[in-house]
């Protein structure tokens, strides 16, 4: 078999299996101690006489002393394990032996990272362990392979080249155990005096006169002992420390916990699925801060920074934003008791208006994972296409901005600085500084950056292993009505009106493409281009399946070659990054409706995910048609400082088309797309977008 067929088997065997059950379930044999056991006893069921070896008496005499295992203590791996853990599959080659038959002298060759290393000992064992401990000594500056671990977490980049063949760690990343780098300085902002929950470690706007906090020099504490949790290692550092119970939320299945523990008068948090855990990551977070340590270093768990000013430190702003999507849904669903509280993934938008995470604000929340179907789709734009919760989340978004332009219809000057935007000098708006949006989704998004990745990170992971291989990056299409993506044809597949109402399949992008093409072109849409300049995302954070690597590819990594984009549009790369306590997998089947809310809402709307409608057949108010209606009003009164200047439109479709700059940016997406060998963006057909508000 070639490579070409083998590729192409690997892509098919992953088309559809993102939202398959792939829990980590150890593979097994099914056979049970019972069915091992020469007289079928197995744990389960009533002793039995033995039949063998006791001449069929049943006397306990003859039975076997069942011995007690005592704990002893854990023994230290040797050198030959420790390497097989950072570099597993080794080869070891006998080199020669010499000496008498009765004391030879065996010497024993690995090659690590291009460089020969021998060994000489008694046995073939005792050399190859020689050889095992001088390789090691070449490269890893620690006592055990656990922190070798920790400082190639520490050293390696997660910004990998997808295109690359190299699948093991680089040279480089041994060099770097030799010479650690000095930890990056922290600057600290408090607005009541204490470093709490909302302050955190800043860089340095431009400008700004904030207050360097003097941090201990890099020790050993950037290296734990082995074997010690961050409360045992803290606790060490500070004895007799209390840590208190702070609050209790999320739903029955994926419950989170918060505890604090305040050392040399400074208070941190830490949240988990259980206590024992939130108060582990509270313990890791004074010693991260105070003293400098990171214990979870695995690279894939890291988030990956956001280019430009940082006004947050990541895991904090992660974690913080997460919990306030989940709580707000919470609320809206009565503590998740609400029939419409079921759901598979669940979105959200929290913006950040400055550096204090504690005045971040929930704009809107979703969840959905289901498309429409073909025969309801609506050429009058009152239908919702797509009803994946993220999607939602960023048309819940749209509509808020839609507010914040109206507060400019007022005759009132204050009304004006009610919104979340400026006048531009050169007609239109802008949004005000430090404004930053946060997209939360509780689980990686179809396509590309969830297909490589069904389970959780774990610590061995170092990232992955296989770039290159043809079906990463690939642009996926979901199903209709279904859930899951396939790839896109190779060539370019263009979707008829009467097509699909005749039954061909509708094909609607994936979230990982949808959300790429949103970091080019912006959340704003082809509409608001007329108001605003491109919007993006400061951060996007996954409550589960986070791995920086796929997850860095499918946002921007594989289109990081895109050219000739307009002015003022680019390639935003967000904020990536996990939260500490991962949500649990939702078991069972996903519901068919999707639900949304925005700032100012009542209450949830509740739509049919299958009809793109209400169970009343009345249209979202999230549809093109009721966004468009309101888009006119602003367009009509706000007609003399657009940035786009034409007559007014006939046509939702003849509007989309005037925005001529935001049609390049899309094109060059599309593009680079296609260069890039990952196929063509698959269209809606050109009717439902030609609809008039009077039709």
């Amino acid at each position: 078999m070639d490579v070409d067929e083998e590729e192409n088997m690997s892509s098919s065997s992953t088309d559809v299996k993102e939202n398959r059950n792939l829990d980590n379930v150890s593979c097994k044999d099914g056979m049970g101690v019972g069915d091992q056991l020469p007289n079928g006893s197995g744990h389960g069921s009533r002793k039995r006489p033995l039949e063998e070896g006791n001449n069929g008496h049943t006397h306990s005499k003859f039975r076997a002393k069942k011995r007690k295992k005592t704990p002893g203590p854990v023994l230290p791996k040797n050198a030959l394990m420790q390497l097989n853990e950072i570099k597993p599959g080794l080869q070891y080659k006998l080199l020669s032996q010499t000496g008498p038959v009765h004391a030879p002298v065996f010497v024993m060759t690995v090659e690590v990272n291009g460089q020969m290393f021998e060994g000489m000992g008694p046995t073939k064992k005792k050399a190859k362990l020689n050889a095992a401990e001088k390789a090691l000594r070449s490269f890893v500056q620690f006592p055990n392979a656990s922190e070798a671990h920790l400082a190639m977490g520490r050293t390696l980049t997660v910004n990998t080249d997808f295109t690359s063949d190299q699948a093991d760690f680089p040279d480089m990343l041994f060099n770097g155990f030799e010479t650690p780098a000095a930890p990056e300085e922290s600057f600290y902002v408090g607005s009541n005096g204490t470093n709490s929950l909302g302050e955190y470690p800043l860089p340095t706007p431009p400008g700004s006169n904030l207050v360097q906090a003097p941090l201990p020099p890099s020790t050993a504490f950037s290296s734990p002992s082995t074997g010690k949790n961050p409360v045992m290692i803290l606790n060490e550092l500070r004895p007799g420390l209390k840590y208190d119970f702070v609050s209790e939320s999320g739903e029955s299945h994926a419950k989170n916990f918060v505890m604090s523990v305040t050392v040399d008068s400074q208070t941190f948090e830490g949240s988990g699925r259980n206590k024992k855990l939130a108060k582990a990551r509270a313990a890791q977070a004074a010693l991260s801060a105070l003293f400098n340590m990171q214990l979870d270093q695995t690279p894939s768990r890291q988030p990956i920074p956001r280019e430009g000013l940082q006004l947050h430190l990541p895991q904090v702003l992660a974690d913080a934003v997460s919990r306030l999507v989940v709580d707000k849904f919470s609320e809206l669903t009565d503590n998740f008791t609400s029939p419409h509280a079921r759901r598979k993934v669940l979105a959200g938008v929290v913006m950040t208006t400055g550096t204090d995470v504690k005045e971040a604000q929930v704009i809107c929340v979703s969840t959905g994972t289901k498309c429409i179907n073909g025969e309801y789709m609506s050429d009058r734009g009152l239908a919702l296409n797509d009803c994946h919760a993220e999607i939602i989340a960023r048309r819940s978004l749209i509509r808020y901005l839609y507010t914040q332009l109206e507060f400019f219809l007022s005759n009132i000057k204050e009304d004006h600085h009610k919104s979340i935007f400026v006048p531009c000098d050169k007609g239109g708006y802008r949004l005000k500084d430090n404004v930053q949006f946060h997209l939360y989704i509780s689980t990686s998004p179809c396509g590309d950056a969830r297909i490589f990745s069904p389970h959780e990170a774990g610590v061995e992971d170092q990232g992955d292993r296989h770039p290159n291989r043809k079906a990463r990056g690939q642009l996926r299409t979901k199903i209709e009505s279904g859930e899951g993506t396939i790839p896109v044809r190779s060539s370019n597949t263009i979707q008829t009106w009467d097509g699909v109402l005749q039954g061909e399949r509708l094909l609607t992008m994936s979230c990982s493409d949808k959300i790429a093409r949103w970091n080019v072109v912006g959340i704003q849409g082809s509409l608001m281009s007329y108001f605003t300049e491109p919007i993006y995302f400061s951060s996007i954070i996954l409550g589960s399946l986070y791995h920086a690597d796929h997850l860095s590819r499918a946002m921007y990594q594989r289109i990081a070659d895109i050219e000739d984009l307009p002015q003022q549009f680019t390639l935003n790369r967000p904020l990536l990054s996990g939260i500490s306590n991962a949500e649990a997998r939702q078991p069972g089947k996903a519901p068919n409706f999707s639900v949304n809310w925005t700032v100012g809402d009542q209450a949830l709307e509740v739509i049919n995910a299958t009809t793109g409608k209400d169970d009343m057949g009345r249209p979202s108010r999230l549809c093109k048609h009721a966004l468009y209606s309101r888009w006119v009003r602003l367009h009509t009164k706000l007609s003399s400082i657009l940035r786009i200047k034409v007559p007014k439109p006939s046509s939702y479709h003849e509007a989309k088309q005037a925005a001529m700059e935001y049609h390049s940016a899309k094109k060059a997406l599309i593009k680079a797309f296609h260069k890039a060998g990952l196929g063509a963006w698959v269209k809606k057909p050109i009717e439902q977008d030609q609809f008039t508000l009077s039709s």
